[in-house]
């Protein structure tokens, strides 16, 4: 019985390191509107293909600055199209991977249940001493937040009340401690199949800020890794495009 048992584990062992030896990495820098659609999708990867994905979060802007600057990354999901339609000009990426991959839409969040209306009649009303939005310049969903104001014809009047974070992230984090009672966040941070995780929000009409468009691209430093090549069509995939669709993202 034990001498049957011993090709059987040996087996199992070369397999598990055949395994290892194929599995690769891939750096993704992620625009930190993404941030939980790609947890999910880098787990659903790393399933499917063995391949783990490290990834980084934070402001497109940051991001731009570092890539330049040499950082590691193989694969850029930003929060806008005209980043990486930049790294493309600038001959930093690999030709032709560029595509979009989620159109996101921007929403006016309190932590508070029925604090913010189905229409943002809460903006105009200003009983609230704080409004929390990514910074304009580094973030393109605070660049739409300030857009909606400014459409809404509130941005000087509210400007005062303003508080700025790094990236969307931050933004959305203001509100989530109470620092801020409402703040313009991605719908994706607060929106998980087809319902609020919390509070109360108003989805900011598109007619309010030019589209989010967000692109991916293949970095020059990804040029020779084939992970990076397999999680970009993975991305484009079904299984990538259910889970995005149920963070409230279009495509």
């Amino acid at each position: 019985m034990k001498l049957r048992m011993i090709p059987l584990a040996l087996g199992l062992c070369a397999a598990l390191a055949g395994t290892m030896a194929h599995a690769a990495e891939v750096q993704v820098a992620v625009a930190a509107n993404f941030t939980a659609p790609m947890k999910a999708i880098a787990d659903a990867f790393q399933k499917k293909t063995g391949d783990t994905v490290v990834a980084a979060y934070g402001a497109t802007g940051q991001f731009y600055a570092q890539i330049k600057n040499g950082a590691p990354f193989e694969v850029f999901l930003a929060a806008d199209d005209s980043t990486p339609a930049r790294l493309d000009q600038e001959k930093s990426t690999v030709p032709g991977t560029r595509f979009t991959y989620a159109i996101g839409a921007l929403a006016l969040w309190s932590a508070r249940e029925g604090y913010v209306d189905k229409d943002g009649k809460v903006l105009k009303q200003g009983g609230f001493a704080h409004l929390s939005i990514a910074n304009p310049k580094a973030a393109p969903y605070g660049l739409a937040a300030i857009q909606t104001l400014e459409k809404l014809g509130l941005l000087e009047t509210l400007r005062p009340r303003i508080v700025e974070g790094q990236n969307i992230s931050q933004a959305q984090q203001f509100v989530a401690s109470g620092n801020a009672e409402l703040g313009f966040v991605a719908l994706s941070q607060v929106y998980k199949d087809g319902k609020l995780t919390g509070g109360s929000a108003w989805v900011v009409p598109e007619s309010l800020h030019e589209p989010i468009r967000q692109d991916a691209v293949i970095l020059a430093k990804g040029k020779d890794n084939p992970a990076a090549r397999a999680f970009v069509d993975f991305l484009k995939g079904p299984e990538a495009e259910k889970i995005i669709l149920s963070f409230g993202y279009k495509r």
